[in-house]
């Protein structure tokens, strides 16, 4: 039996409620700062959660850290079969959905480092499950503790809550670009969750990643900006370096930093959808999107309904009907997962395709793309929303004249890869 179905009634509610007792609330709280634009209104449940198509493993923690991954509930069982899809998306869907099946042979010598909390013993062997069902290759692959060490590991990720989203996000960056070197930094040594992300962070440049993702936010309601650190964005503004974060499970008006940084690449969502032998995408509506007043106007964002930076900057496939298929042995093996920790690693993957990190601030080439690239070397979102505004910061397809900016939307950004030119 799957571990994910092992708590008892008692044992869920007491989870559930310690998670909303933490610090990235579903709902904001009465006196949390305004995080959104002009057309904001009242924060809605995400589908997700009120029709239960899915469940938070990860704990809300110190600083009010919480990684962005979620448990699809009716994929959650060790007796899906991934060959044929039934556990989720497949590598083959995302790399002919995203039309990279041309660029797989790129990524060789490419670092994409994934920042994690506790420690997953079993990563390896879980990696090279996932590879070896997909034919994806031996993976190059190594895993350090927060100092840069390959020994002296931190606690268990399951004293984070954290192991589904580390196993997620190495066999996502698997997923997007085989060739790619992967490095797992796991902090939690340092005594504290935000310092332990922050260092995880330091070492990763330190140790020549290129690329780093961070499927996992602080929610600006209970704890402020920037994870209540204000040497916070110093530790994401390394010259020559992409720094990539999931916007987050909870839909409109919910900011996450880092995702909220100027510097960094605000990863949103949609939802895959597949007919006959055809993909579609539209609004994922738990995508984490708005206007992040306290962060500055970066230069290159010109949309006129934020005064902040506007997130999402891109997206990826995110939605839980259907997630993807992981592999993590530890809680019964295969499963379906979903959420923004999906989007970020896949992304941080076709970033590596590319191997241009040196010239990526943040989401400004997407921002800089004219329309004529936009819609061609991007899958438009031109349906869907992820709650309740007047305009293009949780709708998909607006009019001008209805309150639509271009081709873009605050959940999925400019839209989803097709192919890596845009990257």
């Amino acid at each position: 039996m799957n571990a994910f179905l092992k708590f008892s009634p008692l044992v869920a509610a007491l989870v559930i409620a310690g998670c909303n007792a933490g610090g990235s609330p579903n709902m904001p709280t009465a006196g949390g700062p305004s995080q959104s634009g002009p057309s904001t209104s009242a924060h809605s449940v995400p589908e997700w959660q009120a029709k239960h198509e899915a469940r938070r493993v990860c704990k809300a923690l110190a600083g009010g850290v919480q990684c962005q991954v979620l448990v699809v509930t009716k994929r959650a069982n060790s007796s899906c079969s991934p060959s044929s899809g039934s556990c989720g998306w497949r590598p083959i869907d995302l790399q002919t959905r995203y039309n990279l099946t041309g660029s797989l042979g790129k990524g060789s010598g490419t670092v994409v480092a994934l920042i994690e909390l506790g420690d997953l013993a079993a990563a390896s062997t879980d990696l090279a499950t996932y590879r070896t069902t997909f034919k994806l290759g031996t993976a190059t692959f190594f895993k350090y503790n927060e100092s840069g060490q390959q020994s002296n590991y931190p606690e268990s990720c399951e004293d984070f809550g954290w192991c589904v989203e580390t196993d997620l996000d190495i066999q996502m960056v698997s997923a997007s670009c085989p060739k790619c070197t992967i490095y797992l930094i796991e902090g939690g040594n340092c005594g504290g969750v935000v310092c332990g992300l922050e260092n995880a962070e330091a070492t990763a440049v330190k140790l020549g990643a290129t690329i780093l993702s961070n499927s996992w936010g602080c929610s600006s309601f209970n704890y402020g900006e920037n994870c209540g650190d204000s040497n916070f964005p110093n530790y994401f503004d390394t010259p020559g370096i992409a720094y990539l974060a999931s916007s987050g499970d909870d839909g409109y008006g919910v900011i996450l930093w880092p995702a909220a940084l100027a510097n960094v690449l605000a990863v949103g969502g949609t939802q895959l959808a597949l007919s006959g032998s055809t993909y579609s995408e539209t609004v994922w509506d738990g995508a984490g999107a708005g206007c992040a007043t306290t962060t500055p106007k970066p230069s290159w964002q010109h949309d006129p309904d934020c005064s902040g930076k506007t997130i999402s900057d891109i997206s990826a496939e995110a939605g839980c009907s259907p997630g993807v298929a992981e592999y993590i042995s530890s809680y019964g093996g295969w499963t379906g997962v979903c959420g923004t920790s999906v989007a970020s690693p896949l992304t941080a993957g076709i970033v590596g395709l590319v191997n241009n990190a040196s010239s990526l601030t943040g989401g400004k080439t997407f921002w800089d793309l004219s329309r004529r690239k936009h819609k061609k070397e991007l899958h438009v979102i031109t349906s869907g929303n992820d709650g309740n505004c007047s305009n293009y910061l949780c709708q998909a397809g607006l009019s001008k004249k209805d309150g639509g900016y271009k081709t873009y939307s605050g959940p999925a950004g400019w839209g989803s890869p097709n192919g890596i030119k845009a990257y």
